[in-house]
């Protein structure tokens, strides 16, 4: 796994070993950086679910401001540590926060802060023919808080598996749909519907 573009293009970036981290596969983020293109520079952008930071690092290296990582395990919070160092992208330009990614929302949204890009690529969830997705990424869609850190006319790109079927809820407008092998990216922004 490395940082595909800009100024640490080409930087190895470290993960957990095991299945408890599931890095965003360097050709999806490369598809979904290149659907994005200029959008990223000087934006402030929020990664959930961060794992191993690769995302908000990515979008660093891109010319983002500013990124805030919430990861809810301190042990994952070291990878995102580390390979912040490895790229010698400056230290203020990313924060941590050890957190549960709703509880983080919420009191970013009580903060009233915002963001021009909201990343997640969350663990996976089972296969649900027939009933409703339990699963983190449809969790993240059905948050309130959510829309209300997402900066006017930012996006939220959100990663699942094809075989977690989700509910779009009205409050979001899908304007782009990525697909490689089993991952789904899904390029969100909240619905304005006129009363």
């Amino acid at each position: 796994m490395r940082i595909i573009g800009g100024s640490a293009g080409g930087v190895i970036l470290k993960a957990p070993k095991g299945f408890e981290v599931r890095p965003t596969p360097d050709l999806v983020r490369q598809a979904v950086f290149n659907s994005l293109g200029p959008r990223v520079q000087g934006g402030r952008v929020l990664e959930l679910f961060a794992g191993t930071g690769a995302l908000s690092l990515e979008c660093l290296s891109r010319g983002a401001a500013f990124a805030l990582c919430v990861e809810k395990s301190s042990r994952h919070a070291q990878f995102i540590r580390s390979n912040l160092e490895q790229t010698r992208l400056p230290a203020a330009s990313l924060q941590i926060r050890v957190q549960d990614a709703f509880a983080a929302l919420r009191q970013l949204a009580l903060d009233r802060q915002q963001f021009d890009l909201i990343l997640a690529d969350p663990p996976y969830g089972e296969k649900n023919t027939g009933r409703r997705s339990t699963s983190f990424a449809q969790q993240l869609l059905d948050e309130r808080a959510l829309p209300e850190v997402l900066q006017a006319g930012g996006f939220f790109i959100l990663g699942h598996t094809k075989r977690d079927t989700l509910s779009i809820p009205l409050e979001w407008e899908e304007t782009k749909l990525l697909k490689h092998g089993d991952t789904v990216m899904r390029f969100l922004r909240p619905n304005i519907v006129s009363v």
